[in-house]
């Protein structure tokens, strides 16, 4: 039997682009608040937490979001960084349930509303015309408590959620957690300390920002006898040796149930960082312990040791050699996923941690509370006696002689359970005006970390001031990591969720571990040489002094002059080899980026457009039918 088939190309088109607009108009309105996010973290899908905090408003909010659209449609990145801050706040305003209302003003130039955005404290970004755009948002609850962001940077858009959540959370919660903080860090003037800070001339801690932030932070008395009843939780972060009147307070606070952070250090590198005279701040303290506290807590950390981790390692300017100008320095790490105890749920989202020259916790064998560790080092790694440390080793030499232990040290731990006072007998002073004395508690619950580098702004962040505005970029996770201890402690975990959503750098393991074996290899073999070049420069030496001008002796000294002149070429040869397989490796992936994975595309192209006429070819045999010429 013969078929003839007739096109009607024009119709057949027709009805198609008519379909294709159908079916473009249905799907607007139909699945508008419908998305698909494919991004790894879901960064353009509001979390669990974000939801969480959303559904507990319990009051109206007010959000006000300025964003001159128009002046922006010259500059296509701050449009399109625009366009997702408000696309974020259309999310968060649909997932509210109404209790978020959002207006969005374009402030023209000289306008009334441009008046009120300066007012309210928004910063403009000068254009190369001299115009400002705005892009900022002003929030307010119904007891007229605001909050703003001046401007939104692109630096900090990978945050972007968890700023609005944070600051819708403010305005719900007026009256903000108190943390109390015990300190012997400049934490809230800088390096430069207090009058530098008061000329400007110095800025807080980032991390310390952070936490001025979220709670409500205030430090306490140094001659206090008890802990105020208003604090939620106390963090004390490297605090000078405490007095017996502290010592209790800080007792009798756990004993009564309330939550403490604890981070000590048998070498705290920060607090001897040059303040404006070139010294540390007077009062600086490079050693923290809670030795008497900690007895009854079941936990204790030697005041004598500092643990060096190879695997773990981060990599060091040395300014020595400008062919090996970055080396492995094993005091201070870059803590990885893999040493974190995910089960607890204020590293659930950590990936980095950086710290430096830590001690590390151990469990008492008298202990009556349950120690958890949360951070650990790898097995590759040792403990260091803390003098040779303080002298400031040379960080080759620290390679030279690291021998691995085999074993993981706890670098940060939870302590929780029955806890005995540290005064059995009550108060060290009398008369004593405070709570009744409380000598047992079974709910104790301390988070103890073995570093107080944890805070210093250049182990975690890249500080950036965009427009005078100051703001940390995370380079590793510390921040989190504090932010999320304390509101765990203070019993809110909302927000915890929405810090682990940023894009993360990728962590080339393969690269790492080759570039660790390949310093191993240069440092063994530089021993080596090193040793043939001091013997035969000693033994150079020894013939020249000794004037010997016999003609045994003139060849001796030009086959060691020869040995010395073979061992520095040998050296040199290993420092030019000592990124070769890591070159190789970068070579080998970018030949598969760049051919290897087009040509298996074109490949899947050609096999599945041969199974599809082959098919077709199947189909039409089976049923019958062949090609007739219409004429």
């Amino acid at each position: 039997m013969q078929v003839r088939q007739t096109t009607q190309l024009p119709l057949i088109v027709g009805l198609l682009i008519m379909l294709f607009i159908s079916v473009n108009m249905t799907s607007n309105l139909m699945f508008r608040q419908e998305r698909l996010d494919l991004t790894q973290n879901a960064l353009f899908t509001l979390s669990a937490g974000s939801r969480e905090i959303l559904a507990a408003i319990d009051e109206p909010i007010s959000l006000t979001f300025y964003y001159s659209q128009g002046m922006s449609q010259d500059y296509p990145v701050l449009r399109q960084h625009g366009q997702r801050v408000r696309d974020m706040l259309d999310e968060l305003v649909a997932a509210s349930a109404d209790k978020l209302s959002l207006t969005i003003i374009d402030p023209a130039p000289y306008s009334e509303e441009e008046d009120v955005a300066v007012m309210q404290g928004l910063v403009g970004r000068p254009t190369a015309t001299g115009e400002l755009i705005y892009l900022g948002l002003v929030g307010t609850n119904m007891v007229d408590d605001t909050q703003v962001i001046p401007i939104f940077p692109q630096e900090r858009a990978d945050y972007l959620e968890y700023d609005l959540v944070r600051l819708i959370d403010n305005l719900n919660t007026p009256e903000r957690p108190v943390l109390g903080v015990m300190s012997n860090l400049p934490l809230d003037t800088g390096t430069g300390g207090l009058m530098l800070a008061l000329r400007g001339q110095s800025q807080p801690f980032l991390i310390y920002s952070e936490l001025v932030d979220r709670f409500k932070v205030e430090f306490l008395e140094p001659n206090l006898s008890k802990i105020p009843s208003k604090v939620d939780v106390l963090l004390l972060a490297h605090p000078r040796p405490l007095t017996d009147d502290q010592a209790y307070a800080v007792d009798q606070f756990v004993m009564r149930g309330g939550r403490l952070i604890v981070f000590i250090d048998p070498y705290s590198e920060v607090s001897l960082t040059a303040g404006p005279n070139g010294a540390p701040l007077q009062g600086a303290t490079e050693q923290s312990n809670l030795p008497r506290l900690m007895a009854k807590w079941g936990v204790e950390m030697p005041a004598d040791k500092i643990l060096a981790d190879r695997q773990y390692a981060q990599r060091v300017e040395t300014g020595r050699d400008a062919r090996r100008r970055l080396v492995d320095y094993v005091l201070w790490m870059g803590l990885g996923p893999d040493v974190f105890n995910r089960s607890d749920v204020i590293l659930s989202n950590i990936d980095l941690l950086n710290i430096g020259s830590p001690g590390i916790l151990q469990p008492r064998a008298d202990a009556t509370t349950t120690f958890t560790p949360l951070v650990t080092s790898s097995t590759d790694a040792m403990l260091l006696p803390r003098a040779p440390v303080v002298a400031g080793p040379d960080p080759d030499q620290l390679l030279r002689d690291f021998v691995a232990e085999g074993q993981n040290h706890v670098l940060a731990a939870r302590v929780s359970g029955v806890v005995n006072s540290a005064f059995p007998n009550g108060p060290p002073t009398t008369p004593y005006e405070g709570p009744a004395h409380v000598a047992l508690t079974s709910d104790a619950n301390i988070i103890f970390f073995a570093d107080s580098d944890f805070f210093d702004d250049r182990f975690w962040t890249t500080e950036q001031n965009y427009l005078g505005q100051r703001f940390a970029v995370p380079m590793a996770d510390n921040a989190k990591f504090l932010l999320n201890a304390v509101e765990n402690m203070m019993g809110s975990d909302a927000l915890i969720s929405l810090r682990g959503r940023e894009r993360q750098d990728p962590i080339f393991t393969r690269v790492a571990d080759l570039r660790r074996a390949a310093e191993e290899r240069y440092l063994a073999e530089e021993n080596n040489l090193q040793a043939r070049i001091a013997a035969a420069q000693a033994e150079l030496d020894r013939l020249e002094k000794s004037g010997t001008l016999g003609k045994e002796a003139q060849d001796v000294t030009r086959r060691y002059r020869q040995e010395l002149q073979d061992a520095r070429k040998a050296l040199r040869k290993v420092e030019a080899n000592l990124r070769r397989e890591i070159e190789q490796l970068g070579l080998v992936l970018r030949w598969i980026n760049i051919a290897l994975m087009p040509a298996l595309v074109i490949l899947v192209s050609i096999v599945l457009m041969l199974h599809r006429r082959a098919r077709r070819a199947a189909t039409q045999k089976a049923g019958g039918f062949r090609m007739v010429d219409p004429s």
